[in-house]
């Protein structure tokens, strides 16, 4: 009932506040104007973000009057708010005044080092010099996964409730306070914003939301390592979040394949594709998410398992699957924008 509480107010408090802040966003001129390499076709509001940040913000104040007892360890919380801080104020300037890829990835490398090292995660998997390196690649990958996967209406909002759900199954499972405390309130809070942004979007994430999203699923990925066997702990959340994972790879080896640049953005993701194949954003959407309900349901089985050989040969199947996967989708034409290309004249507009 305490969860339940939690997750209803995260979900108004977001769900009310997108309407401010789309006002705002339209105010202080924070618009995602249509172009060649974007999908929508309208202007629409940015801060998306800003209003899920204050939501779990409020949130998570609100429940230190209602379930205390699962208030999780006060530096684990703290390094994860000045992450979800930095990180969000980090995509809102991106997203108005725009930041070349070397300047963000430094950001999220300062921001990774804020929670690994503040949480006391430095030897959560080895010797500092192989963890850490190991976990900023993670969270830095994820935070850019999930910034290249906001490219539709829906999609990354509605994929990151879903998997918000598979990390609280974990965290009950676990009894781990902070999973299952904080993943709540980002079910709500994202779960609000999706009314708001399911096609037509009237507000989009931008990137202080996609990197906000991609940030929470890294750190719960990290601290739910703290509560599994050590023999197959590192695969189960990249099982879990193997479609983000699956996206951006499929992204990157077409663009540096076809001799394209990998940091510009493109209607070349997999839900592009998905999207040319069905003819429908709903459509593209709904796919997604039932992909992700799949492995949501797929990875709480094989943990319930505790079965080291059960999850390396559950990763190493759908690793397979999504290569597949993957080669199909490449069959699909797309459009090549005029950002991507390196030289203009030797490339042709479609593929």
């Amino acid at each position: 009932m305490n969860h339940f509480i939690i997750f209803a107010i995260s979900f108004v408090s977001v769900f009310l506040l997108t309407f401010l802040i789309r006002k705002v966003a339209i105010k202080l001129n924070f618009i995602d104007k249509p172009e060649e390499r974007k999908f929508h076709k309208t202007p629409t509001p940015l801060m998306g973000g800003l209003a899920i940040l204050i939501g779990m913000i409020c949130a998570f104040f609100l429940s230190f009057f209602i379930c205390i007892n699962l208030i999780p360890p006060v530096k684990n919380t703290l390094s994860f708010f000045l992450g979800l801080f930095l990180v969000c104020i980090l995509g809102l300037w991106d997203d108005h005044q725009g930041m070349t890829p070397y300047v963000k990835f430094s950001v999220q490398f300062i921001v990774s080092l804020i929670l690994i090292i503040g949480s006391g995660y430095t030897t959560l998997i080895g010797p500092w010099f192989v963890t850490v390196p190991i976990l900023v690649l993670w969270m830095v990958g994820l935070m850019n996964a999930l910034n290249f996967l906001d490219n539709m209406d829906g999609i990354t909002a509605g994929l990151a409730t879903i998997l918000g759900l598979g990390f609280f199954a974990l965290g009950i499972l676990t009894g781990n306070n902070f999973i299952s405390l904080i993943s709540v309130i980002f079910i709500g809070a994202t779960l609000g914003f999706l009314p708001h942004n399911f096609h037509p979007a009237k507000i989009f994430l931008g990137d202080a939301g996609s990197m906000l999203i991609g940030y929470t699923l890294s750190v719960f990925g990290i601290v739910i390592l703290t509560e599994l066997p050590k023999n197959f702990s590192l695969l189960l959340p990249v099982l879990l979040l193997s479609y983000a994972i699956f996206d951006i790879s499929l992204v990157s080896i077409t663009r540096k394949r076809d001799g394209r640049r990998v940091f510009q953005g493109g209607k070349d993701h997999s839900t592009h594709r998905i999207g040319t194949a069905t003819g429908s954003v709903r459509i593209t959407a709904v796919m997604v998410y039932l992909i992700n309900i799949l492995m949501v349901l797929i990875t709480v089985i094989v943990y319930e398992t505790s079965s080291q050989w059960v999850i390396l040969i559950t990763t190493v199947l759908f690793a397979l699957v999504f290569l597949f996967f993957g080669g199909k989708l490449d069959q699909i034409p797309i459009l090549i924008s005029q950002n991507q290309l390196r030289t203009k004249s030797s490339h042709d507009t479609t593929k």
